[in-house]
C-alpha cells in the first residue's frame, strides 16, 4: 500500500514539473491610450515570430492592440504594467478598452473565438472591414487573407445598403466575407457570404 502512495505522489510531482516547465515566460508590456508596448526581449519578439501578435517596433519592442494584449493577458503570457508600474487585470483593462471603443467586448469576442480556433487575426482597416483572417498555417506576409470579418452583436441591426457595402469590400480585395454574430454569452456564429451568378 505504501508503494503505491509513493508512486502516486512521484507522479504527481513529475506532472507538476512538467506544468512548470510548459509554463510561458511572462512578457511585461505598458499600456499607453490605445497601444500596449512590450519590453524589448526574446520572447516577446518570438511571440510575433510564432503567431504574429502585434508588430514589431525599431526598439526591439512589440506594439500590441488593445485586443491582442487582452487575448494574451487571459492566456497567462502578458503582464500589462501602468504608468506606475503596477500590474492592470484583465478585468479592469477590459472596462479601459471599452471606454475607449463601446463596440470592444463584440469585436473581442470574435478576435478571440477566431484565434482559439488557430486562425491568425488582424485588423482590416485599410479594407473598410473590422479584421482580416488568415487561413490555418499562413503567417501575414506568406500569402494574403482569406476572409474579412465584420462582428456583429445579435441585437444590432444591419441595413442592406451596408450589407452590400461589405460584400462589394470583400469583393473588391478578393476575399471571403464572414459576419460574426456575438450573442449575449459571447458565443459567436458566422455566416460566410459570396456572390453568385445566376
Amino acid at each position: 500500500m505504501a508503494k503505491k502512495k509513493q508512486k502516486k505522489k512521484e507522479a504527481q510531482e513529475k506532472d507538476t514539473d512538467k506544468a512548470k516547465e510548459e509554463k510561458k515566460p511572462d512578457i511585461k508590456a505598458s499600456l499607453s491610450k490605445e497601444r500596449v508596448l512590450t519590453e524589448a526581449s526574446d520572447e516577446a519578439r518570438e511571440l510575433y515570430n510564432q503567431s504574429r501578435y502585434g508588430t514589431v517596433v525599431e526598439d526591439g519592442k512589440v506594439q500590441l492592440s488593445l485586443l491582442e494584449a487582452l487575448y494574451l493577458m487571459e492566456k497567462g503570457r502578458l503582464k500589462v504594467l501602468d504608468g506606475r508600474n503596477k500590474e492592470i487585470s484583465s478585468e479592469k483593462f477590459l472596462k479601459n478598452a471599452q471606454k475607449l471603443e463601446p463596440n470592444f467586448w463584440v469585436r473581442y469576442s470574435v478576435f478571440k473565438d477566431i484565434r482559439n480556433r488557430g486562425y491568425i487575426i488582424k485588423t482590416a482597416l485599410k479594407f473598410g472591414a473590422d479584421f482580416r483572417v488568415y487561413d490555418r498555417g499562413v503567417k501575414p506576409g506568406e500569402d494574403h487573407a482569406k476572409w474579412v470579418v465584420y462582428p456583429v452583436h445579435e441585437s444590432s441591426t444591419v441595413t442592406w445598403y451596408e450589407f452590400a457595402a461589405k460584400n462589394r469590400v470583400a469583393h473588391s480585395t478578393k476575399k471571403r466575407l464572414l459576419i460574426g454574430i456575438v450573442d449575449e454569452e459571447a458565443d459567436v456564429t458566422y455566416y460566410e457570404i459570396r456572390w453568385l451568378r445566376p
